[in-house]
Formats: structure tokens, C-alpha cells, sequence
């Protein structure tokens, strides 16, 4: 067992380097040990858990043994927002917002989604090489800040954009993962610009009249600027860089299979005003299986746990993974390919095998929104505009906040002539 422990620990270290991410020891560790098993490293040995019945373990029926506030950046940064607090305050700070985000209301932020990839593709020249995980970032600030908080930021973005790229690196996975106090310069100036961005905004909407967003909502229950703040803060990083990451690998993966981009824009052209076709829904449910933006969720136990047969004992950090999960091959045929139509016709998969927004009681808040808002993006783009895929080498996917293509997707920009 230690040898065993030994050469998978030198095994893991190696596509550690090779691949700078977790990506690789994770799909290394999962082939060799199963859909359970312990980071071998002595500085780093976390539980890991994927597929269905462990995934449903610990977002559904064992999931009071397991805490998600914790001591690390993402706290750091969100403090009392609704992604990192535990039990009733999580659920008050959920039922405020919900109202401002159930799928009946979304109809609503129709025109202003189109209005502002509007504005932003207006800018496009004709040949121009555009990276859509830029493009897409900002369409996707543009919208949240409008559609939650009721702001138009078309003439911030340029003096916000550094400091919420540094928010969002400041809670990627990093060194900090196994040196919790590591010194990390740099972010203090940039995180305390964005904190006096949004409470000039919480300032100013309390002195104007009342709306009915998800800021409105948050003020009318009389919390404190600080607790608006968390929850804000929470839904612009949550809300637009999962967003962004998932319309980035949307047109990457279209790029790099050019018949299903034909057949999709066919579809797109043909359709009834209002509608969208079903190919639509199923590439961006691939794109999602393929490239979850949040691929990694994190856990406390605070009770043991047993997962066949491997105890996981309490105050142990444990990791479910959701990119191993949507590339099981027990729940997947040819798990790594891309392949549209396997979402087709209403085909079924096993329960918690597709899990792009969590499960549970605790399933994204934003995940009704963000495919509404994925749809009519892609949509409106490939109506609006012929993509072209310049990438010279390969896209990987890059473990931060979310999973992103890098080094960018890049594509030249036609606008069409619409009949």
C-alpha cells in the first residue's frame, strides 16, 4: 500500500507539472482508483468523490454531515454571501433573492440581454479577430449588473474590469489550496475598488426609488450594506463568470466541429420568431456536460462519512467533482467525445450523472437565468454575425473560479446580411 501510495503520488506530481491544473492528476487518480480516493500527496490529501451515487451523497441525502463555509478565499472574499454560509442564514438570503431570479420573471430580461450583446458586438469590424472569452465576459458583466442591480455599467467597465478579473483569481484554485497563509500581493487595491464600486451602488439605490430586482429585493428586507454587499458580490462573480465560461466553450467547441455550427445556424434561420430550435438546447447542454463551469465543489465534513467502504473522517476537506461525474464512462458512452444528440429527443440520464448547476436543495439559484441567457446569446450571435476559428493550438481547459478555455477563443467576426 505505501508503494502503491508512493508511485501514484510521483504519477500524480507528474501531470501535476505537465498539465499546471488538477485536470490531469484527477482523471489519472479516477482511472486508476475509482470514483473515491485520497489526494496522495503528503502536503495535499483531500477526499475526492465523483459519480452519481456519490454526488447524490453529498448534495442530497447525506449532505448535513458536510459543511460549505470554510476557511479559505472564497469566504475570504464572499463573507456572508449565499454561496458560503451554512443552514438558516443560507436559506434567508435564498428566499430574498429567488423572486427576482424564478423562470416566470425571465421574459423580462429578453430585450435588455439582446440590447447589450448589441452594443457590444457593435463595436466588431468586419474580419476582426475577437477572443469570445473577452467578448463574452463582457456581455455577461453588462447584463447581471443591469438585470440584478438595476446599473448600467456600458461606462465602468473599462475601471471595474481589472478588479473583478483579480476577484475571480483571488478565489481560483492556487497554491493557497495546500499553503493557506501563503502571502499573495497584489489583490488588496483591486478588491477594495470593486467593494466601493457596489456599495456606491447600494448607496445610490437607497436614496432613489424602489425597483423590484434582486437588489431591490435585498433592500426592502432591511439587510445591512454589508450583507448586500456579500450577496451581490456572490451573484456578479457566481452569476457572470459561469455565464461567460459556458458561452466561451460553447462557440470553441462549435468552432472546432464546423458541421454542427452549419446545422445549428440552419436551424437558427429557419426558426419561428420565439422559439429556438432543439439543437440549440442540446449543444449547450454538451457544452455544460463537457466543460461544467463549476467544475469542483468543496465540502467540510463535520460528520463521517462512508463511501463504499472508504471512511471520511470528520474535518476533513472533501472535493466532489463534477467534470469526472459528466465523464463517467459508467454513465456515458464515449464520455470524452462531443456529441450533441446524446441530449436529443429527450434522452434520459442516470440521476445526479448531469449535475452543470448542482442538485438539491442547494442547486444554483442562477441556473434557470443562465440558460435563458445562454440560449439567447448564442443565438443572437450566430444570427447576427459567421464565426471563423483561428486558434492555432490546442484549447485546454484552465482550472479557476470556473473552466475556462485558454489561451482564448478566437475567432473572426463577419457580420451577415440578413434577408
Amino acid at each position: 500500500m505505501t508503494e502503491m501510495r508512493a508511485f501514484m503520488g510521483w504519477q500524480v506530481l507528474k501531470a501535476l507539472i505537465k498539465e499546471r491544473s488538477l485536470l490531469g492528476p484527477l482523471r489519472l487518480m479516477a482511472a486508476k482508483l475509482g470514483q473515491v480516493f485520497q489526494f496522495p500527496l503528503s502536503f495535499f490529501h483531500p477526499f475526492f468523490v465523483s459519480g452519481p451515487e456519490a454526488v447524490r451523497k453529498v448534495l442530497v441525502t447525506e449532505r448535513d454531515k458536510l459543511l460549505w463555509r470554510s476557511t479559505d478565499p472564497v469566504t475570504d472574499l464572499l463573507h456572508h454571501g449565499v454561496l458560503v454560509t451554512d443552514g438558516a442564514e443560507h436559506d434567508h438570503y435564498r428566499a430574498l433573492m429567488e423572486p427576482a431570479l424564478r423562470p416566470d420573471v425571465l421574459p423580462a430580461y429578453t430585450e435588455l440581454m439582446r440590447r447589450h450583446a448589441g452594443r457590444v458586438t457593435s463595436l466588431w469590424q468586419d474580419g476582426q479577430k475577437v477572443d469570445m472569452l473577452v467578448e463574452s465576459r463582457k456581455i455577461t458583466l453588462l447584463i447581471v449588473f443591469d438585470a440584478l442591480f438595476g446599473v448600467d455599467i456600458w461606462d465602468d467597465l473599462p475601471r471595474i474590469w481589472t478588479p473583478v478579473l483579480k476577484a475571480i483569481e483571488f478565489i481560483s484554485p492556487g497554491a493557497w489550496i495546500v499553503w493557506r497563509h501563503i502571502p499573495r500581493p497584489g489583490f488588496t487595491k483591486p478588491l477594495r475598488q470593486l467593494d466601493e464600486f457596489l456599495f456606491a451602488i447600494i448607496s445610490a439605490r437607497r436614496a432613489a426609488a424602489p425597483k423590484s430586482d434582486l437588489l431591490g429585493h435585498l433592500l426592502d428586507a432591511g439587510l445591512s450594506d454589508d450583507q448586500i454587499r456579500d450577496q451581490m458580490l456572490t451573484m456578479l462573480i457566481a452569476g457572470h463568470d459561469t455565464s461567460t465560461a459556458l458561452l466561451a466553450w460553447t462557440f470553441a467547441l462549435l468552432g472546432q466541429h464546423p458541421p454542427v455550427m452549419s446545422r445549428l445556424v440552419e436551424e437558427l434561420d429557419l426558426a419561428e420568431p420565439g422559439s429556438h430550435p432543439h439543437l440549440l438546447d442540446e449543444v449547450i447542454k454538451e457544452a455544460l456536460r463537457l466543460y461544467p463551469p463549476i467544475h469542483l465543489g468543496s465540502r467540510q465534513v463535520a460528520q463521517e462519512m462512508d463511501f463504499d467502504g472508504q471512511q471520511v473522517p470528520a474535518g476533513e476537506r472533501i472535493f466532489y467533482s463534477i467534470y469526472l461525474t459528466h465523464r463517467d464512462p459508467h454513465s456515458w458512452e464515449q464520455p470524452n467525445r462531443f456529441c450533441p444528440e446524446r441530449f436529443a429527443h429527450g434522452r434520459k440520464q442516470p440521476p445526479f450523472a448531469y449535475i452543470p448547476f448542482g442538485g438539491g436543495p442547494r442547486a444554483c439559484i442562477g441556473a434557470a437565468f443562465g440558460q435563458a441567457e445562454a440560449r439567447l446569446l448564442v443565438s443572437y450571435l450566430l444570427k447576427n454575425f459567421t464565426f471563423v476559428p483561428l486558434n492555432s493550438g490546442a484549447i485546454h481547459a484552465h482550472m479557476g473560479a470556473t473552466l475556462e478555455p485558454r489561451p482564448g477563443v478566437f475567432m473572426k467576426v463577419t457580420r451577415r446580411e440578413r434577408l
